[in-house]
């Protein structure tokens, strides 16, 4: 079933979105908004570099081509993480510093935020779903009952994934919260 499937994108991309908001530790998937622009092309962090991370504090980038250094040290320093970068010739270190208690709740409320917008393209795909339902039903392909059936079935889906969706905002803001 294709509904499914679109729930299913619409899930990871909200969970890969959460990934991107900053908890206490360091994560390389903090990293993943990153554009560089490199050769007059905007390029993703990961395409340029390898990202890891050495302790709980810490990010490394290591540049596959070390004439790229300065340009991906400037799109850091232009990303809204407000990170800053050292530079030792070979890698940039990124240290992460812990989190205000102010900063903690600003990122709650992106996450929420973030769950929300999910949940409404969750919901975009219902209605688009029970408006195929109820027209293959004004056609006459079917009956009352089977398109009643076929709407519960598609709220029924709706609700789990929603379910889901919270269980995922709940984690993330814990982790946020986590000192």
């Amino acid at each position: 079933m294709d509904l499914e499937a679109s729930m299913r994108k619409s899930l990871d991309a909200t969970q890969r979105t959460f990934n991107t908001i900053r908890t206490g530790r360091a994560n390389p998937s903090l990293l993943d908004k990153i554009q560089v622009e490199y050769y007059g092309s905007d390029t993703p962090l990961k395409s340029l570099a390898s990202l890891s991370t050495p302790d709980s504090q810490t990010i490394q980038i290591q540049p596959f081509d070390t004439s790229a250094m300065a340009l991906i040290e400037k799109a850091i320093a232009m990303s809204d993480l407000g990170l800053t970068c050292n530079n030792d010739g070979k890698v940039i270190r990124i240290n992460i510093p812990p989190l205000t208690e102010d900063r903690r709740k600003e990122l709650c409320k992106l996450a929420a935020k973030y769950g929300e917008e999910g949940k409404v393209a969750l919901r975009n795909i219902r209605r688009d779903a029970i408006d195929k339902i109820k027209k293959q039903e004004k056609d006459g392909e079917l009956s009352e009952d089977q398109s009643r059936d076929e709407q519960d079935k598609v709220q029924k889906l709706t609700d789990k994934c929603i379910a889901e969706l919270e269980k995922h905002l709940s984690e993330k803001e814990a982790d946020i919260l986590k000192v």
